[in-house]
């Protein structure tokens, strides 16, 4: 019988952190939250709510909140749910707590700017006693905070550590499956969202339900060409990780990504969308990137491309449209 571990801790007390913390204390774990928001914290603490990030939702599980690093560190199993592009300094800042072999569970879908490292190779260079793994798949912050049912995977180096992770968040409404494929389930996760935006941008400009299905489709293969070159496993890519997220992520307005495109299409400006009152996009952050390990090993994506120029302006939405319509024509599976 796989031995779940008990103490968890999980780093970062926004919506989706915050929810993660429900689902492992629902599991019957021993959860604390740490974060840097004192009155979001005090009202985690006080009041089972977290007006901010998940409105109308009072918790059905009492959960105990930190703002010390220390004490989030000193667990069986931590859960960094940090935006992709703090993960290093998060990792850096309690470098000095976590015990040896503590497995690490990463939950942000990004790529890091500048070095282009998945999460996972940054957790190894700024925390290398610890063991990666990484939570991803279909799944919104308000459905599992609500305890609606859910399905995600969980990646880790072995199948043994997958499978404790997996009992050690399982229970009635939240199932994760156990993975060894760690660049699968990242990469899925990290370049859906560069296509979720690029879906919202097609329904916020009113391109119509012809153009959306031709784009996720043609964006999915792109995913699988990229990912598949980097080591992932065609399978995983047809797993929740991958196709299953691609599916939520670029249909639905609960989508960060997919609503910052739909923005986008809609007509609003870069600058309220990078304001500081905005709703963090990942992908936003991530498409740059895509694109230079597409050039690096040889991959043709033409929409994470677009993607890209759209949002360092050097090309409008309208120009990104003609151009990927009026590229060469070419057999489908080319």
């Amino acid at each position: 019988m796989t031995t779940p571990f008990q103490r968890i801790s999980v780093l970062g007390a926004g919506a989706w952190g915050t929810a993660l913390a429900l689902n492992a204390a629902r599991a019957g774990r021993d959860v604390i939250l740490w974060g840097r928001d004192h009155e979001a914290l005090g009202k985690i603490a006080s009041e089972r709510q977290l007006p901010k990030y998940l409105p109308d939702i009072t918790f059905d599980q009492p959960l105990e909140v930190t703002t010390d690093l220390t004490e989030a560190a000193d667990v069986d199993c931590i859960l960094m749910v940090t935006p992709a592009q703090t993960t290093a300094k998060i990792a850096e800042d309690i470098s000095f707590f976590v015990r040896k072999g503590t497995p690490v569970i990463l939950a942000a879908k990004g790529l890091e700017k500048n070095t282009q490292r998945m999460m996972s190779e940054v957790l190894k260079d700024y925390l290398p006693q610890s063991r990666a793994a990484i939570l991803s798949g279909p799944s919104f912050a308000a459905d599992v905070a609500r305890g609606l049912p859910t399905a995600v995977t969980i990646a880790a180096e072995t199948d043994l550590l997958a499978e404790q992770l997996c009992a050690s968040l399982s229970n009635g409404a939240f199932r994760p499956y156990a993975s060894s494929d760690l660049i699968g389930v990242q990469m899925g996760g990290a370049l859906k969202n560069v296509l979720a935006i690029a879906c919202g941008i097609v329904q916020g400009k009113q391109l119509g339900a012809s153009a959306h299905a031709a784009l996720m489709t043609r964006g999915f293969a792109e995913i699988q060409r990229l990912a598949g070159k980097l080591g992932a496993r065609p399978e995983t890519l047809m797993g929740l990780s991958g196709f299953g997220d691609v599916t939520l992520s670029c249909s639905s307005a609960q989508s960060r990504n997919f609503s910052f495109g739909f923005a986008l299409g809609e007509g609003k400006s870069l600058a309220d969308l990078f304001g500081p009152n905005a709703k963090l996009s990942e992908g936003a952050y991530t498409a740059g990137v895509a694109v230079e390990l597409a050039s690096l090993h040889g991959i043709e994506m033409p929409i994470a491309q677009a993607v890209a120029n759209v949002l360092d302006q050097s090309i409008t939405i309208d120009e990104a449209v003609a151009g990927l319509m009026s590229r060469p024509l070419r057999r489908e599976t080319d």
